[in-house]
């Protein structure tokens, strides 16, 4: 299973996720440029990175085809909680693996609660507590 595909810059929203140097980042700005007199219509999209946070922009042409993360949304169970980290189960695989809990969710994630977690381009990342 591929974990990306190619959309056409034109088509893309605030909101929707992108690639940008090879990281995955949700669109925060949108700005088009109207077209020259033979060329196309710029988009300047500004973006911030899922993981890390970081800020990026591109300019690309609307024409332009441009890479977009396949996210799967799937949901563990918090086998024990180590500092920072978290020792997940798979619900479906009963895989286990470790997990960095997000600053937002800490003081939420409990053993034994339910958590749901994105796969993002072989990166694992806690999204939410059920």
């Amino acid at each position: 299973m591929s974990d990306i595909k190619l959309v056409s810059v034109g088509s893309l929203k605030v909101g929707n996720y992108i690639i940008i140097d090879n990281v995955a980042c949700v669109i925060k700005k949108i700005d088009v440029s109207s077209p020259g007199k033979h060329g196309h219509a710029k988009y300047k999209i500004e973006a911030v990175g899922i993981i890390d946070g970081n800020k990026r922009m591109i300019v690309r042409p609307s024409h332009d085809k441009i890479e977009v993360p396949i996210i799967e949304k799937k949901a563990a169970q918090v086998l024990s909680i180590t500092g920072d980290k978290v020792n997940v189960m798979d619900m479906e695989t009963y895989e286990t693996f470790d997990l960095e809990i997000p600053e937002e969710l800490k003081g939420k994630v409990k053993e034994g609660v339910q958590i749901v977690y994105w796969i993002i381009m072989k990166d694992k990342v806690m999204k939410e507590v059920k």
